[in-house]
């Protein structure tokens, strides 16, 4: 049987859920059935465990989330440049500037198969009116370059349901987790006097995730300790928040820590996120057995409702998937 190529496209290679996303389905998919490469920017711990796991990664030098002409022009180029030489069956876009880019690089190499994962939709972030016009304009026109969109909760279908001429390609597939095993948290609960409650979150450092909110809390409570786990472009402002306030005894930024590692060192886990697609950790927390406390936004409602998990697995994830391949 002849092997259906495929190029999973993604903007930062950082350790988000929009990457695991991607690093789940590349080194799950069969690979009697399909021939996989990853096309990402920047060389972050995306790139290393996909190496690590055997796959095939292509560096896309201009690719950044942020919004610039000249690098954007940049890596367009690159991106056509690399459709044209790779030549896959399939392409699978995850991110709003890898959907924006991606799709009509994909159309002008011939591309028959343009597959769009929406992490959130971006319009809906905290930005200037002007600004999420033009988003929602990109967004609407990556979903009708494409040819299917795959949303990743009910929210974001019923969203795309309301968008002009794109409700029928839409599918709404969940983020899925494996039957996981859970460390002790010893590296957390060493990280903070003995007995003490200790409130955690995990996620990149960023103004979506909003940890500051829990900075602000602990500043507020002065019997609270907080554990924040991840890293991020705001780390640097929450270090800067934490000394400011004096709770350098009491919020601790840890750094990088597997969820399976961190979870059972929290006596809650506290989401305060203001935009989410359908978070892996809260789905993480939830089959650790945590107390849980998280914003009702994107998907988080559909996980904390859900009486079973086993609607969010890794398998049904990868079953339907693959049948839009």
């Amino acid at each position: 049987m002849t092997k259906k190529k495929i190029l999973f496209v993604i903007t930062k290679s950082n350790w988000g859920g929009a990457q695991r996303y991607v690093f789940d389905l590349a080194t799950h998919l069969p690979k009697d059935q399909f021939d996989v490469a990853v096309t990402h920017g920047g060389n972050g711990l995306l790139v290393e465990k996909l190496r690590d796991a055997g796959i095939r990664t292509i560096q896309i030098k201009n690719f950044e989330r942020n919004i610039g002409i000249i690098k954007d022009t940049g890596s367009f180029f690159e991106l056509v440049s690399c459709l044209r030489r790779e030549r896959p069956d399939i392409v699978h876009l995850n991110s709003s500037k890898a959907g924006g880019i991606g799709t009509i690089a994909a159309r002008l190499a011939g591309v028959k198969n343009i597959i769009f994962t929406v992490h959130g939709w971006p319009f809906l972030e905290n930005r200037f009116v002007a600004l999420k016009v033009f988003i929602w304009i990109a967004s609407l026109s990556t979903a009708l370059l494409c040819h299917k969109v795959i949303c990743i909760s009910e929210y974001d279908l019923q969203i795309a349901k309301r968008m002009p001429c794109i409700g029928g390609k839409a599918v709404r597939i969940y983020n899925g987790i494996a039957p996981m095993s859970f460390g002790s948290g010893e590296k957390i609960r060493n990280a903070f006097p003995p007995g003490v409650k200790i409130t955690g979150t995990i996620g990149e450092l960023t103004q979506n995730k909003n940890q500051i909110a829990l900075i602000e809390e602990a500043r507020n409570k002065p019997d609270m300790y907080v554990a924040i786990v991840g890293l991020g472009e705001d780390y640097t402002m929450l270090s800067q928040q934490i000394k400011k306030y004096g709770l350098d005894a009491r919020v601790k930024l840890l750094g990088f820590i597997r969820a399976s590692e961190a979870l059972k060192g929290f006596d809650v886990f506290v989401l305060p996120s203001l935009k989410e697609g359908l978070p892996y950790v809260l789905l993480e927390a939830k089959a650790a057995g945590l107390p849980i406390i998280a914003s009702r936004v994107g998907g988080v409602p559909e996980i904390l409702d859900a009486k079973d998990l086993s609607i969010f697995s890794l398998q049904k994830m990868l079953e339907k998937t693959v049948a839009l391949y």
